[in-house]
């Protein structure tokens, strides 16, 4: 089980990334422990600094804007 979490303050976009990585993580076959971390504190640690932000099993692979489809399932898969 990969561990995703999705770093933002819980805009539309951090929504819509969340929703994405549920969908693509489906497609795959993949079961994730999906997390919202929405303190700006906790986002800090990460070395962040726009949102939203994608962490996978403890990596970031994503900062700042709305990533592509094609990209979460890269990340989720590999």
């Amino acid at each position: 089980m990969k561990n995703v979490k999705i770093l933002g303050s819980g805009c539309k976009r951090c929504i819509a990334t969340a929703d994405m990585a549920t969908a693509e993580a489906k497609k795959l076959g993949i079961d994730i422990e999906l997390e919202k971390v929405t303190d700006f504190v906790d986002i800090a640690k990460f070395g962040i600094a726009s949102t939203p932000g994608v962490v996978i099993d403890g990596k970031v692979v994503h900062a700042g804007g709305l990533p592509k489809p094609e990209d979460m399932a890269k990340w989720l898969a590999a």
